[in-house]
């Protein structure tokens, strides 16, 4: 007796394959991302294939990450050092200014 299990296609309810172009950017070469595989995310990972192609995946932030002022996400990131490191850094910079000629 053969059992049969449907499965459903990866591709199933997304757009078609599209042709788009490609371009530089600066030092870097993009790429038109067509309005129907635009991303909700401000970076992605990508990742090249055995047959030289690429797989784009958005990468999302947690929303405490995206709530959080830069100001607060610094402080966050300050408090994480603990006391010996800190100490570590200011017994570090005690040295004097060196005099050096002016140019």
């Amino acid at each position: 007796m053969q059992t049969y299990i449907k499965t459903q296609h990866p591709t199933k309810n997304m757009p078609p394959p599209s042709i788009t172009k490609v371009f530089q950017s600066g030092n870097s070469q993009a790429v038109r991302i067509p309005a129907d595989f635009r991303l909700d995310s401000k970076q992605v990972r990508i990742v090249k294939t055995e047959t030289g192609g690429l797989l784009l995946e958005p990468i999302y932030q947690s929303k405490q990450q995206n709530e959080l002022s830069k100001g607060e996400q610094f402080l966050a990131i300050m408090s994480s050092f603990d006391d010996d490191f800190v100490d570590a850094v200011a017994e570090r910079d005690n040295d004097p200014v060196q005099e050096r000629e002016a140019l």
